[in-house]
């Protein structure tokens, strides 16, 4: 894992489809929702923003196992996998090789046993409100990301996306909310980017220790 790089998984129900035997079996889900709150190790509140994949839907994303790069199920410059994003968050599907861990990979998520997706990213614009959670926690708005891959996995941390099988024919870059430079001096707002900042490795290390 890269300094840059940030991981997000989550899980909720998944759906199996299967038209024929034969058809090419296809994985589809949401690697990421948009406008849902999600705690990170404690430290903040994570909000995915409308817009923060579309600057990276013209990139050339992986669709791996895991986030292991030797577990490569598809990518969009091949055309055997695709991204979108809607109302919902950042949507992808995947035509898996019908490779041993193609075979194993569909198997597990038709089994029940992979129920989640991620993505891997890093943070091109972000912002912060400070202390407006019932714990006080600071809140994270995702602007804008980098796109590495998404990926479905065995153990996801958090229970909101969605993979699904059918048959088919860090170094962190923070910005201080608008609010917060507006009413400190140049000393808080130093104090504020460095808390944030002690969050986010805090986050890192614990998220780090949990996969």
């Amino acid at each position: 894992m890269t300094t840059d790089r940030e991981l997000r998984s989550v899980s909720r129900g998944v759906e199996i489809r299967a038209e024929t035997d034969t058809t090419p079996k296809e994985l589809s889900g949401y690697a990421a929702l948009f406008d849902t709150p999600a705690e990170i190790a404690g430290a903040f509140v994570e909000i995915i923003d409308h817009g923060a994949f579309d600057q990276a839907l013209g990139d050339d994303v992986r669709v791996l196992f895991n986030h292991d790069p030797n577990l490569v199920l598809g990518r969009t410059k091949s055309g055997t996998a695709s991204l979108a994003v809607d109302a919902t968050g950042l949507r992808y599907r995947v035509r898996p090789p019908t490779t041993q861990i193609g075979r194993d990979v569909v198997e597990l998520v038709e089994r029940g046993d992979i129920d989640g997706s991620s993505f891997g990213f890093r943070v091109l614009k972000d912002s912060w409100t400070e202390g407006v959670t019932p714990n006080a926690l600071p809140v994270r708005h995702i602007e804008a990301v980098a796109l590495y891959d998404v990926s479905p996995v065995t153990q996801p941390a958090y229970a909101e996306t969605t993979v699904e099988a059918r048959s088919t024919a860090s170094t962190f870059t923070t910005t201080a909310p608008p609010a917060a430079a507006a009413s400190h001096s140049d000393l808080a707002i130093d104090a504020t980017f460095e808390t944030h900042a002690r969050r986010l490795r805090l986050a890192q290390r614990r998220i780090e220790l949990h996969e």
